[in-house]
């Protein structure tokens, strides 16, 4: 498994492995997930002030986002290229959420696991996610279903980039293997429907077209930022 190969993919595919010289304040996930929100809350608080979001959510949405976006990939991306991955088990994996994004990820761990759906399930979706959701639902009025929207979202996202790598490198077996893996996360009952179509669009909103000239996300559900809420409807798939 080589993580600086799989990290030369791309800012949120890089995985450190080492302490960061200055300390910082890296706190292992798991205490997160244990109910140790305060950085979390920082974390929603800078992000909604950068966008100007109008809503606490919005910043909340788009905070979940680029983590989930950095789980997925620092799993995804060696599973795809070696065929194991970092088991990145949440007491093992530091974050500092004072960081600007892609989130800064320490990995203080060693153990691996093999490349296979239901590794990166249990690893990623079980391990982080459920709790993450439910540490983001402490924070404040956030829907399950935007957060599952945006964690399919994120791997859907993950994919394309590391589709787009393998194929300008000659490494197409890579790309096989992780739209292989994508497919089969996919198929869960938190993750289904969440993209769709050839394309893995998504099928609900992550709320970013609220912030002031936020516009659209490139899979966004709308095809013009609605004038008002989220009652427009949706695109066909």
């Amino acid at each position: 498994m080589d993580l600086v190969e799989s990290g030369s993919v791309g800012g949120f595919f890089a995985l450190r492995t080492t302490a960061p010289e200055t300390g910082g304040a890296h706190r292992p996930l798991a205490r997160l997930y244990a109910g140790e929100d305060g950085p979390l809350h920082a974390r929603v608080d800078r992000v909604a002030a950068r966008l100007g979001a109008p809503e606490r959510r919005v910043g909340a949405s788009v905070a979940h986002l680029g983590l989930a976006a950095r789980l997925w990939s620092t799993a995804l991306g060696p599973a795809a290229l070696h065929g194991r991955f970092p088991a990145l088990d949440p007491s093992d994996l530091h974050w500092d959420g004072a960081l600007t994004s892609p989130d800064d990820l320490w990995w203080a761990g060693s153990e691996t696991r093999p490349g296979t759906v239901d590794a990166l399930r249990a690893a990623v979706q079980e391990a982080h996610l459920v709790p993450l959701h439910a540490a983001l639902r402490r924070d404040g009025h956030i829907s399950p279903r935007l957060l599952w929207g945006n964690a399919g979202s994120a791997l859907a996202g993950a994919l394309r980039e590391l589709t787009r790598w393998a194929h300008a490198h000659g490494r197409p077996g890579a790309a096989e293997r992780a739209a292989a893996l994508v497919a089969g996360l996919l198929d869960h009952p938190d993750l289904a429907g969440t993209v769709r179509g050839p394309r893995l669009r998504r099928a609900s909103c992550c709320l970013y077209y609220r912030c002031p000239g936020g516009g659209l996300c490139g899979d966004c559900v709308f095809d013009h930022a609605p004038r008002t809420g989220l009652e427009a409807r949706p695109p066909a798939p």
